[in-house]
């Protein structure tokens, strides 16, 4: 009786035993559980905060798990571990030192997330999230995008002809610049200048001359194609060879300059009235 009591007890005891490694370490032996991370490319504009999402698919816990984000290419490749509680900042690249987190909060639920804060152009690519612990990995693309919308301005203005410049500045990945008229066709237009800064950032221009027509539409484009992304600045010659910029931007900027103008010359014209008298 006592050999059977002390049977079911051992029994009983290895069960719970088991459970408890189950729900510390996260490890199931019939059912496994995939690590997912998104299948679509993560976007995001430079300098803003990014989340890089992945999680459990049945929601273990990786609170105790040593939790690796790397980059292929990157040395050192690691972007961030989280070991027994804390960040390894020694291995750690240098690029990322204070531009990274995990919601450790949250890794008791399963997910493995990793925040990504002020994100630069040179953070683009492909990065993998691995738990060694289960033998688990997942890769994960970041698409990094900057945009800004094109400048028009005129170079030259003689007998009948107008040199226009196009410029735009702040874009990544590097955009291509297109003239097109009125009715969408693409100019024959100079080369196009490209600057890549300091900060991986590019600058396009080019110029284009046209006649001075009795009315004329040219519209600058500036387009990248792996973001979808696309920007343009409209021009009309008129028939006094006056050219107006319609992006919205410049429009309410000639609105309220020639208000404010008009505003002081009526301010003015009534001190002078009132002062006459």
């Amino acid at each position: 009786m006592l050999h059977s009591v002390i049977k079911s007890f051992k029994i009983h005891f290895g069960l719970l035993f088991f459970f408890i490694l189950i729900r510390t370490f996260g490890v199931f032996v019939e059912v496994q559980s995939e690590l997912i991370c998104s299948h679509q490319p993560i976007i995001a504009a430079v300098g803003d905060d990014v989340i890089l999402p992945c999680h459990l698919e049945l929601a273990l816990s990786a609170g105790l798990m040593t939790v690796e984000w790397a980059k292929p290419g990157l040395h050192p490749k690691y972007v961030q571990v989280h070991q027994d509680g804390r960040l390894l900042y020694e291995v750690q690249n240098p690029s990322y030192h204070y531009r990274t987190r995990l919601f450790v909060d949250e890794l008791m639920s399963g997910n493995v997330s990793l925040k990504l804060y002020k994100v630069k152009p040179s953070d683009e690519g492909k990065y993998w999230c691995l738990l060694p612990l289960v033998e688990k990995e997942a890769l994960i693309t970041l698409i990094v995008s900057s945009i800004s919308t094109p400048v028009i301005e005129v170079i030259s203005n003689t007998s009948g002809r107008l040199v226009i410049q196009c410029e735009s500045k702040g874009w990544y990945p590097e955009p291509e610049l297109l003239w097109l008229d009125a009715e969408g066709k693409i100019l024959s237009a100079g080369p196009t200048e490209t600057v890549r800064g300091p900060d991986d950032l590019y600058t396009v221009s080019s110029r284009v001359t046209v006649e001075k027509r009795h009315s004329n539409n040219i519209t600058c484009r500036v387009q990248q194609k792996k973001s979808n992304q696309t920007r343009e600045t409209q021009i009309y010659i008129s028939d006094g060879f006056l050219v107006v910029q319609s992006s919205p931007d410049r429009f309410w900027s000639i609105i309220m300059n020639a208000c404010y103008k008009a505003l002081c010359f009526s301010l003015l014209l009534l001190l002078g009235q009132r002062t006459s008298k």
